[in-house]
C-alpha cells in the first residue's frame, strides 16, 4: 500500500465513524485549550513581572527617608537613621539625574483630624483621631507600591476622594474581606493650624468632606490615609501658614515625606541605593522579596503546565480507548485487507495516521480555542486594572506554546495510537476474517 492508499483508508474510516472521531477530536481540543490558556496567562503574568523588574517600576523601587543611615547598613531595610537631612527639589534633581534612576516620586504627608460615621462591631462610634495623610502623584500610580483591594484610587488631582489602608478597617474592627462595606462612606478631615489670637496660641482647622472611593495596601507612606498629592499639599500650605508653635503638629521642613526611587531594572537596585547613601538618604528595598517572588513565579508556571499536561494525558488516553474499540470492532476490515496483501506495517501505518490526525486537529482547534479563553481572561482583567487606572497587561501568545500545543497534542495521540496500531497490525489475517 501506498501511502496515499493509507491516507485514502484512515480518512474514510474517520468519515465512517463521526461520532466518535468528534468526540475524540473534542477531548483533544478541551486538553490542549486549557494547557494554551493556563500558559499563555502565566507567561503574561510572568512577563509583566519580569518587566517591571527589567525596566523598573513598583518591584524594582526603593524608599528614600529624609535622614542618612550608617554608611555600613546600605544593605539593610532598617538603617538607623541620622541627622535629618532634607528632601527638597535639590535632593530630587540629583538622584533623577543618577544614571540608573528611571524615576523619582515624590511622596508627600500631612497630619489631618478625622471625624468618622463609622461604628465599630460593637455599635460603638468610633471617635474623632489624629492620623497621616499620604499623598502621591496619582498619575503615577503604576510605578508605585500601591495595590486596590476595594472599590477604585482617588482621581489624579481630586480634593475630595481618599482611599483607606487596612490600617483603618482594622481601626473599625473590619477584616480585609470586609473593605466593599467602607466604599462610599463619608469622612470629615480638618488640617489643624496653630494660630496666634492675642498672644495666646490657639489651633483650628480647616475641614473638607471627603468620600472614601476604595481601600488599598499601600506602602508608599506611613499614614492610613492615601490621596492625590495636590490636596496634600493644600493641606500642607494651610498648616504652614500657621504660627507653628506646637510640638505635637511641628511640620518637617523638608518639602517632601519621602522618595519613591525606580531602578532601571531589579539589578541597579543595590547600586542606587549606594548612590543615594552616597548624597545622604536612607534607604530601603524589597530585593530579597523580588527573588522570591521570581522562584514563585516559575514555581506557579510549573504547576499550570503541569495541569495542562495531566489534561493531554488524560485525552491521550481517550484516544488509546478509541483506537483499542475500533481494532475490536474492524476485525474484518483488517483481514480483508490483510487477505488482499496489506502488509503489517500498511495497517499499522492506517492506524497510527488516524491517532496522529485525530490529535492534530484537537491541538489545532484547542489552541486557538485556549488563546480564546486567555483572551476573555486579559479583557476581565485590563477592564478591573482599567477602573482601578493601573496600566494592563498585554496578553502575548508565544510560539513556543503554539507549536507545543499542537506537537504535543499530536505526539500524545502517536503515542496513544501504537498499541492499537500494533495489536491491529499483529492480527492474523484467517483470525481477522473468522471473528468478524
Amino acid at each position: 500500500m501506498t501511502w496515499r492508499d493509507v491516507i485514502r483508508l484512515a480518512a474514510r474510516t474517520v468519515r465512517r465513524r463521526p461520532g466518535r472521531a468528534v468526540l475524540t477530536v473534542l477531548a483533544v481540543t478541551l486538553a490542549a485549550a486549557l494547557l494554551t490558556a493556563l500558559l499563555t496567562i502565566s507567561t503574561t503574568a510572568e512577563t509583566r513581572v519580569l518587566e517591571q523588574l527589567s525596566s523598573g517600576g513598583p518591584l524594582a523601587g526603593i524608599k528614600v527617608a529624609a535622614a542618612a543611615p550608617d554608611p555600613g547598613q546600605v544593605d539593610q531595610d532598617n538603617a538607623a537613621p541620622g541627622a535629618a537631612k532634607a528632601l527638597d527639589d535639590t535632593a530630587l534633581t540629583q538622584i533623577s539625574d543618577l544614571p540608573d534612576v528611571r524615576d523619582v516620586v515624590p511622596i508627600v504627608s500631612s497630619k489631618v483630624y478625622v471625624i468618622t460615621p463609622a461604628r465599630d462591631r460593637d455599635n460603638h462610634r468610633i471617635g474623632p483621631f489624629f492620623e497621616d495623610l499620604v499623598g502621591v502623584d496619582l498619575t503615577k500610580v503604576s510605578q508605585l507600591p500601591i495595590t486596590p483591594v476595594a472599590g477604585r484610587l482617588p482621581s489624579p488631582g481630586a480634593t475630595s476622594e481618599i482611599a483607606v489602608t487596612q490600617g483603618y478597617l482594622e481601626r473599625l474592627g473590619l477584616q480585609r474581606v470586609d473593605a466593599p462595606q467602607v466604599v462610599g462612606t463619608p469622612l470629615q478631615m480638618a488640617t489643624p493650624q496653630v494660630v496666634d489670637d492675642g498672644g495666646q496660641f490657639r489651633i483650628r482647622g480647616r475641614w473638607v468632606k471627603v468620600t472614601i472611593v476604595g481601600v488599598v495596601a499601600q506602602e508608599a507612606g506611613d499614614g492610613q490615609f492615601l490621596a492625590s498629592s495636590e490636596m496634600v499639599q493644600q493641606a500642607r500650605d494651610w498648616a504652614r501658614a500657621g504660627v507653628n508653635q506646637s510640638r505635637d503638629l511641628q511640620l518637617s521642613t523638608s518639602p517632601y515625606t519621602g522618595l519613591f526611587v525606580v531602578a532601571r531594572g531589579i539589578d541597579n537596585v543595590s547600586k542606587v541605593r549606594a548612590q543615594i547613601t552616597a548624597i545622604g538618604y536612607s534607604t530601603s528595598a524589597p530585593e530579597n522579596l523580588i527573588a522570591s517572588v521570581r522562584r514563585y513565579l516559575h514555581v506557579v508556571e510549573i504547576v499550570l503546565s503541569s495541569v495542562g499536561i495531566i489534561a493531554l494525558v488524560v485525552a491521550a488516553l481517550g484516544i488509546s480507548n478509541a483506537m483499542l474499540a475500533a481494532v475490536r470492532e474492524r476485525r474484518r476490515e483488517i483481514g480483508v485487507l490483510k487477505a488482499i496483501g496489506a502488509r503489517d506495517r500498511d495497517v499499522y501505518r492506517v492506524f497510527l495516521l488516524e491517532a496522529g490526525t485525530l490529535g492534530f486537529v484537537g491541538g489545532v482547534l484547542g489552541t486557538i480555542f485556549g488563546w480564546a479563553i486567555a483572551e476573555v481572561v486579559g479583557r476581565v482583567v485590563n477592564g478591573y486594572l482599567a477602573a482601578q487606572r493601573l496600566v494592563g497587561v498585554k496578553l502575548t501568545l508565544p510560539w513556543p506554546v503554539v507549536v507545543g500545543g499542537i506537537v504535543g497534542s499530536t505526539l500524545l495521540a502517536l503515542l496513544a495510537g501504537t498499541l492499537p496500531a500494533v495489536r491491529a497490525a499483529r492480527l492474523p489475517a484467517r483470525e481477522a476474517v473468522g471473528g468478524g
